[in-house]
């Protein structure tokens, strides 16, 4: 059994509403902090990023619902093209971004993967996206040669935003704030199976 995400309940309280813009600053600082890493050094591909925007949208995706997440990641790519002055970013992030929620929230609602399987089918996908959207932009074929190298580097990418995300559950399992409390706990035996015949967890899941 794997961790699942929210139904899609669009309740969006004032509470709820405060939430998403502060998960919205977040992803919009991540998408920042990512720049100052140039992965393209070294591996000297057009969009190879560490995806780090993605560990807000994956939060979201549990901790709130995909309506919450779809909400805050078009408004984390409309704000981020703003205030880049590049709204030519924008398709390139609403592409990739929109097909690794929709992938995430496939997959979240499945017994077949864990988080970091989740992540890493998003970061799959949100190459897969900004490819899609390289082949409109440019109106050829070229930007597919890139997709097998980035889907191979998804792997990785979406293993670490995968990571994170457990780890950022895991602490605020002990915050003692009740939502993410009650999220925590009904999630546990998603994130912390329980070993079977006297072995210990499976490796992928997180350990206590």
């Amino acid at each position: 059994m794997n961790m699942k995400a929210k139904n899609n309940n669009f309740n969006l309280t004032t509470k709820n509403l405060t939430l998403c813009a502060l998960l919205t600053a977040l992803a919009l600082g991540l998408s920042y902090l990512e720049n100052l890493f140039p992965l393209a050094i070294a591996i000297p591909i057009p969009g190879v990023k560490l995806g780090l925007a993605n560990i807000i949208t994956l939060f979201a995706l549990y901790a709130l619902n995909p309506a919450q997440a779809f909400m805050i990641l078009i408004s984390r790519c409309t704000l981020g093209a703003l205030f880049a002055g590049n709204l030519n970013a924008l398709i390139y992030s609403i592409f990739g971004g929109v097909s690794a929620l929709f992938v995430m929230m496939i997959l979240s609602r499945t017994d077949l993967f864990s988080i970091y399987g989740v992540s890493t089918g998003g970061a799959a996908a949100h190459n897969c996206g900004q490819i899609a959207a390289a082949v409109f932009t440019l109106g050829n074929s070229a930007p597919l040669y890139y997709l097998p190298v980035l889907l191979f580097i998804s792997l990785f990418t979406g293993a670490l935003t995968g990571l994170v995300s457990a780890l950022l559950f895991r602490a605020l399992q002990n915050t003692g704030v009740p939502e993410f409390a009650r999220t925590e706990t009904r999630n546990q035996n998603h994130l912390n199976p329980p070993p079977t015949d006297g072995q210990e967890a499976s490796h992928g899941k997180i350990s206590d």
